[in-house]
């Protein structure tokens, strides 16, 4: 974890996790100096979450945060894969582990090539599917939703702060629902999970998903050609 990624974790543990106030961590406090206000609570979040950072950066593994209660937020920029959160008063760009959403538009034309060959699709079927994967998170996540991070920093053009992630929304992954609607494919970065379960399982699981979306012709999958079939041995 770097600076930038500390500074973020500080602005967004504070507001996004929960503690009941009281003996699980008064304790820890001189007498006649307990937090009686939010603002001094938020304080001492963060320097929870401080410690939990540096203790990441001594062991050179970086742990996961739960962030609660997060929001979407609107950007010209923001894709199926790739978007803007809020996460108490500070807001960075999700980036999506495991999956894939199709571009919407040409602005890195290699990829929306590949993306196409991939589906067995036009460049402009491409880029429709990358627009209803857009709206379909949008719509998705018009509730407060969760952010499973571990703050490794993901590659992009954008100036605003841009990691890996995961998003749940009503006990469901995100990326898993675009998959199954047919609205992105399996790849991308890949990590053991929050709650342990290793990388291979959550790919086998996703290409499940994708394969079963193609069977369906769903999404994306509705514009591919179907796989010829076999002549009858004579």
């Amino acid at each position: 974890m770097n600076f930038s990624e500390l500074t973020v974790c500080l602005r967004a543990c504070g507001p996004a996790l929960v503690m009941e106030r009281g003996s699980a961590w008064r304790g820890l406090l001189p007498a006649g100096n307990r937090i009686t206000d939010r603002s001094a609570s938020k304080i001492f979040m963060a320097l929870l979450c401080l410690l939990a950072a540096t203790t990441g950066l001594t062991s050179g593994k970086k742990e996961w945060v739960k962030l609660a209660d997060c929001r979407y937020v609107e950007d010209r920029y923001n894709d199926g894969d790739s978007f803007h959160v809020l996460s108490g008063t500070n807001e960075f760009i999700v980036r999506l582990y495991f999956v894939d959403a199709p571009e919407t538009n040409l602005r890195y034309p290699e990829r929306t090539r590949e993306q196409s060959e991939y589906f067995g699709v036009t460049l402009d079927q491409t880029m429709k599917a990358g627009a209803e994967a857009d709206k379909a998170v949008r719509e998705t996540l018009r509730e407060p939703f969760g952010v499973w991070t571990r703050w490794a920093g993901a590659a992009g053009r954008s100036k605003d702060h841009r990691y890996y992630g995961m998003v749940e929304v009503n006990g469901k992954d995100l990326g898993e629902l675009l998959v199954s609607r047919g609205l992105a494919r399996t790849k991308g970065v890949s990590v053991s999970l929050p709650r342990g379960e290793k990388a291979r399982a959550e790919f086998d699981k996703l290409r499940q998903l994708e394969s079963e979306a193609k069977t369906k012709r769903a999404g994306i999958w509705a514009h591919s050609a179907p796989p010829a079939e076999e002549s009858p041995v004579k």
